[in-house]
């Protein structure tokens, strides 16, 4: 059994990858494939030809696109990410400043989403058919219909502009108290929240109400199991 479920991960993991370099691929080249010059762009249009060309040579736009395909995959394998011409910095220290705040609002969006979905999602199940059931599944689909930037922009209007208990826009670096932490993660975190938890709490009612109408559950609530006890357990 355990080298069954090594093989799926394994086969997944490779379906994965082959996935994520087709992707790679096709945005390189549809890239490649716009109008305009990259380097007539980086130095302006007061640029001498001769410019122009030299740049060209340097950052290798000369060379055939799958091969600057191949030499930029061998040096994401390395860890080079490249550089980013708009700030002139390598793309990794752009995206590891980013990274840590990104961290944190995905973890503490988890810890919030991940109790709300399965507490309502399981209650749902348990008492299916209730209004509580209804009400809950309404909620979610409505959520769920909705695109997540208007879910962005209905938290904006009410809590920023009507409201006004959080800011719009908000950064981390402006931050010098707890209170000031909370309230800047607390727009993105409660528009997560939402979105994540809709979808979750979907999920979780449909497994929950499959699981106990299973033969061995059923059987065992005929035997006097409670219902709460065989969703704990």
């Amino acid at each position: 059994m355990t080298s069954g479920v090594l093989n799926l991960v394994l086969k997944r993991l490779g379906i994965a990858a082959i996935t994520l370099l087709i992707v790679l691929f096709a945005v390189f080249f549809a890239t490649s494939m716009l109008s305009g010059d990259t380097a007539s762009i980086l130095l302006g249009q007061a640029a001498t030809p001769e410019a122009v060309a030299g740049l060209r040579e340097a950052m290798h736009l000369n060379d055939p696109a799958i091969l600057r395909f191949l030499r930029w995959l061998v040096g994401l394998l390395h860890g080079d990410l490249g550089t980013s011409y708009a700030n002139e910095m390598p793309v990794a220290a752009l995206i590891g400043g980013r990274l840590v705040n990104t961290m944190k609002l995905a973890g503490i969006t988890a810890l919030l989403s991940v109790p709300l979905a399965l507490t309502l999602g399981i209650t749902a199940a348990m008492l299916r058919g209730s209004v509580y059931d209804r009400t809950v599944t309404v909620l979610s689909i409505g959520v769920i219909s909705v695109p997540e930037f208007m879910v962005a922009t209905l938290a904006v209007l009410l809590f920023a502009v009507y409201l006004r208990w959080l800011p719009a826009l908000s950064s981390v670096n402006e931050a010098h108290s707890l209170t000031d932490l909370v309230r800047i993660y607390a727009m993105p975190v409660i528009t997560l929240t939402f979105v994540i938890s809709a979808q979750m709490i979907r999920m979780t009612r449909a497994a929950v109400i499959e699981t106990l109408s299973t033969p061995y559950v059923e059987m065992a609530l005929l035997k006097g199991a409670s219902r709460s006890r065989m969703v704990l357990r």
